[in-house]
């Protein structure tokens, strides 16, 4: 599903956090908010997913926002908030199921094909054996992969991630990762990835958005985007950038100076 954005603003009383952003992104694409923190990358991703007012014109598909009806929205569009309310005494396998609240009513019942879903979902984000177990008595990192697993079980085109990978190690990170990149090839997704890791951002993501003080600074692919300069003028870090050899980056942080005695 293609997305597009026309003069979209979203302010927050006085505070202008997003200023006129025009984006174009492809049906099947993955598409990668990045900037420092307070840029307005999390406030992009809700007003792509309907959480957020603004002015401007978003569209998703053939659709306007805002969607009135939430189920509506809820089949086009699956959100993944950086803190999610979790309510700690459902099973695991009871809260990926309500992915498929759109698809079951309010006084319906899950059908088969709908355990089958979230059967498959938890198999594929290795949470299979936690699927019995309470929400409150699993690791920070098995929650977020249950809050990825509620997402994908919900089936809509277009996937909003928002630090879909900050509870996780780096093993985990590249397995959820590279798991979102299989069923964004298998079913045709269009995959919002709000990320602060820009090595991951760069090796994942089709196209990066530089987002500075709510304004689009820089598009394009990971070698575009990603340069020394541009890292060390917005994130005021000091950094090298290798190429990772398959249109990737690598960003590699160097430590100040240090006089000696």
């Amino acid at each position: 599903m293609n997305v597009s954005l026309h003069e979209v603003s979203v302010s927050y009383g006085a505070v202008r956090a997003l200023c006129g952003i025009d984006v174009e992104i492809a049906p099947g694409q993955w598409f990668a908010p990045i900037g420092p923190n307070g840029a307005g990358k999390s406030t992009l991703l809700r007003a792509i997913a309907g959480q957020l007012a603004f002015s401007g014109s978003i569209s998703l598909g053939e659709r306007a926002l805002p969607i009135s009806s939430h189920m509506r929205l809820a089949r086009l569009v699956a959100f993944v908030p950086q803190r999610p309310e979790l309510p700690s005494s459902m099973t695991v396998a009871d809260y990926v199921m309500l992915g498929r609240t759109p698809y079951i009513g309010y006084l319906g019942a899950e059908k088969t094909s709908d355990r089958r879903i979230v059967s498959e979902v938890l198999d594929r984000l290795s949470l299979g054996s936690f699927a019995k177990r309470h929400l409150g008595a699993i690791s920070g990192g098995e929650a977020q992969r249950a809050v990825l697993g509620r997402a994908l079980a919900q089936g809509a085109p277009l996937l909003c991630l928002d630090e879909p990978t900050s509870s996780l190690d780096i093993g985990h990170q590249l397995h959820v990762l590279e798991l979102v990149d299989e069923l964004r090839k298998e079913r045709g997704l269009t995959v919002i990835s709000a990320m602060h890791d820009l090595t991951m951002a760069g090796q994942f993501a089709d196209v990066l958005c530089l987002l500075v003080s709510g304004r689009v600074v820089k598009s394009g692919d990971a070698q575009s985007v990603l340069t020394k300069e541009a890292i060390s003028l917005h994130y005021g870090a000091s950094v090298d950038v290798n190429d990772d050899g398959a249109g990737g980056v690598v960003i590699v942080p160097r430590r100040a100076r240090r006089e000696t005695s």
